[in-house]
């Protein structure tokens, strides 16, 4: 089969020395082949579209190698995909006990596990505990976009309460474009942006009330929002909350305090491109200051009046319900799927080059697509 082969790790992100499209890569096999990334009870699908994110830049870097490396090289990266099933897992009932959703030929979209790789192929082993039947007015590489960036922004949405007025940093990328849409749904009633493009952000799908170029303007700075300040800051660049502390003393805060009812939520450290080659170098990432800043400014007295309520939000499930929720949403028109207007990308050694760049400049307006084939 055609598929993406990466042979090596590249660190600066120099594609040309590692990753090509090979025409005569196995076809994977549901009884024989263990999926790259270490999942169990696979199913095939045939490959329609695949979603790039993050998380694919940084396993082909090597940056977290020792946890999220491919187990031999070459491997096929990519981790979210729209298919269409041809072989049916083994087992015949998911986790619960309950009869999957869905048969062979259905056309379904699924969220990487453990690994973002091994669906950047003609055909892929996808897990059947994270995907969904893609319902009929959702197009192939909108259900891609959708499946991962598009389940986190509505999982973020759900911390958002009647009347929020909601800032998010971020809010051009692929989480960003369907959380301005999500936070919607849940009651926000002011949705200001901060991106590189003020335009889009205003415009539909995306309809922030108002937008901020940061390259421009000083989001800290604006009077208005000091104030009326915000009562939720999301951020999805990784970097605000620090800013936050260093000028909680200098200058009104542009979000109301933990007593005021103000909450910051993230899904990232706060340097968004890390390296973790042990469990416990992530943990000193993610975890221990997550916890410690979520403790003090609920329980510290000086720190509930000055800053606002922290939230990690974590990974995704191991279920297929938030998929299912996201894509019916698509479905009835309440979420639009934002691709970056260069893609989708031919599955070719260029087109897939293109891609990776695009993903790794962390410029991408939408999400980034490669489209495998078109039925």
């Amino acid at each position: 089969m055609r598929a993406a082969q990466c042979k090596d790790y590249t660190p600066t992100n120099t594609y040309e020395s590692v990753l090509t499209v090979q025409d005569s890569v196995p076809v994977p096999n549901v009884d024989t082949d263990a999926p790259p990334s270490g999942f169990r009870n696979p199913m095939l699908v045939r490959v329609l579209s695949v979603a790039l994110a993050p998380g694919d830049v940084r396993a082909m870097s090597g940056a977290t190698r020792e946890l999220q490396g491919p187990p031999s090289f070459p491997y096929t990266p990519g981790g979210d995909v729209c298919g269409v099933v041809v072989t049916m897992p083994g087992e015949s009932k998911n986790k619960k006990g309950e009869e999957w959703t869905f048969d062979v030929g259905d056309r379904i979209a699924a969220r990487f596990v453990n690994k973002p790789m091994g669906m950047l192929g003609e055909c892929a082993l996808v897990s059947p505990d994270v995907c969904d039947k893609v319902p009929e007015g959702v197009s192939n590489d909108g259900a891609a976009a959708l499946v991962s960036s598009g389940t986190v922004a509505v999982i973020v949405s759900d911390y958002i309460r009647q009347g929020d007025r909601v800032l998010i940093f971020g809010a051009g990328g692929g989480v960003g474009s369907h959380l301005c849409q999500a936070v919607r749904l849940n009651g926000a009633s002011y949705v200001v942006g901060v991106g590189k493009d003020p335009q889009r952000l205003t415009s539909k799908p995306l309809s922030c009330d108002e937008a901020i170029d940061y390259t421009q303007d000083d989001p800290y700075n604006v009077k208005d929002w000091q104030d009326k300040p915000f009562d939720v800051i999301i951020d999805l660049v990784g970097g605000v909350w620090p800013t936050l502390l260093n000028q909680k003393a200098k200058q009104k805060s542009i979000v109301k305090s933990s007593n005021q009812g103000g909450r910051y939520l993230t899904t990232t450290p706060d340097k968004a491109i890390f390296e973790g080659h042990s469990i416990w170098a992530l943990l000193k990432i993610f975890l221990f200051p997550a916890l410690w800043r979520a403790a003090y400014t609920r329980v510290g007295v000086f720190s509930r009046s000055s800053l606002p309520k922290y939230s990690y939000v974590m990974g995704l499930p191991g279920s297929s319900e938030i998929v299912t929720r996201t894509l019916s949403l698509a479905a009835e028109g309440k979420i639009v799927p934002c691709i970056d207007d260069s893609g989708p990308f031919p599955l070719t050694t260029d087109g897939v080059r293109d891609a990776f760049r695009l993903q790794a400049s962390r410029h991408a307006k939408g999400k980034v697509v490669v489209k495998v084939s078109e039925k």
